[in-house]
C-alpha cells in the first residue's frame, strides 16, 4: 500500500524533508494534494480525523496517521534504513532533525518576524533587522554545530550519524538548498568555514534517486511563498 504525503502543491516547504525521505528510500508514495481535488482531500483530513495535525505535512500509512516533519522522518526512518536501529542512534538522529527544524524556522522568520498573518511588504523593516543578526550570527552557529557533529562522528565526516544515509543528512541537504537560494551570498561564505557540510550536501545531490528526483517535474521549484524566500535585500 502506498504511502499518502499531504502538503501544500505548490510549494517545497516542510513537506519536502518527507519527500526527499521517501525518494531516497524508493517508496511508493502519493502526493495527495498535487492530484485532482486533493486539498480538499487534505482539508478534510485536517477536520474530521480522530488525531487532527495542526498544519500540513502529515502522513498516512494504512490507518496511522503521523503529523510533524520530525516525526513523520522517525516514522519513516526507522521503517526504511534512513536511522541507525540502536535506540541511541535513533534518538541522536532525531536530535539532530529537531535542531534542523530550529534553523529552518529561523529562516522561515526572517521574511515574517512580526507574524505569519503580515505580508512580507507590512514587516520589512523587521525583517531587515532579523535577517542581518540571522545571516551574520544564526547560520554560521548552525551551520559549525553541524560540522562539529560531522568531524566528530566515530565513523567519519561522511555522515551526520553512522557510516550510512539518514533522514538527517538528507534534510541537512534540503537546508543547505534552501538557505543557497535565500540567502546566497551568506550562506556561501558560511559553508567556505563548514567544508564536511558543504561535502555533504554536495555528495547527497550525487545519490543515485536524489539526482533523479532533483531532475523531475516532482521537483517543486523554489518559489516566494515557501520557507525558503529570496529577498535579495536580505541577503548581505
Amino acid at each position: 500500500m502506498a504511502y499518502e504525503l499531504y502538503y501544500w502543491p505548490t510549494i517545497q516547504g516542510r513537506g519536502e524533508f518527507v519527500r526527499l525521505a521517501l525518494e531516497e528510500a524508493g517508496a511508493d508514495y502519493i502526493d495527495v494534494a498535487r492530484e485532482s481535488e486533493g486539498v480538499a482531500v487534505m482539508m478534510r483530513m485536517m477536520e474530521h480525523a480522530d488525531h487532527p495535525s495542526f498544519a500540513p505535512p502529515f502522513l498516512k500509512d494504512g490507518e496511522t496517521v503521523i503529523g510533524q516533519t520530525a516525526a513523520i522522518l522517525l516514522y519513516l526512518g526507522a521503517r526504511h534504513g534512513l536511522a541507525p536501529k540502536d535506540p541511541a542512534g535513533g534518538l541522536w538522529t532525531h536530535q539532530i532533525q529537531l535542531t534542523i527544524s530550529d534553523l529552518v524556522a529561523e529562516a522561515h522568520d526572517t521574511h515574517h518576524p512580526v507574524g505569519v498573518g503580515l505580508y512580507y511588504e507590512d514587516q520589512k523593516d523587521e525583517a531587515l533587522r532579523r535577517a542581518q543578526e540571522f545571516r551574520d550570527d544564526r547560520i554560521p552557529k548552525f551551520l559549525n554545530w553541524l560540522e562539529t557533529v560531522l568531524a566528530r562522528n566515530p565513523s567519519g565526516p561522511a555522515h551526520l550519524v553512522g557510516r550510512a544515509i539518514t533522514y538527517a543528512d538528507l534534510s541537512l541537504f534540503q537546508t543547505v538548498e534552501g538557505l543557497s537560494y535565500a540567502f546566497p551570498k551568506a550562506t556561501a561564505r558560511a559553508l567556505k568555514k563548514a567544508p564536511h557540510v558543504a561535502a555533504l550536501h554536495d555528495a547527497v545531490a550525487e545519490r543515485p534517486r536524489i539526482k533523479a528526483y532533483l531532475a523531475s517535474p516532482r521537483r517543486i521549484p523554489f518559489n516566494e511563498e515557501g520557507l525558503f524566500r529570496h529577498y535579495p535585500e536580505l541577503d548581505g
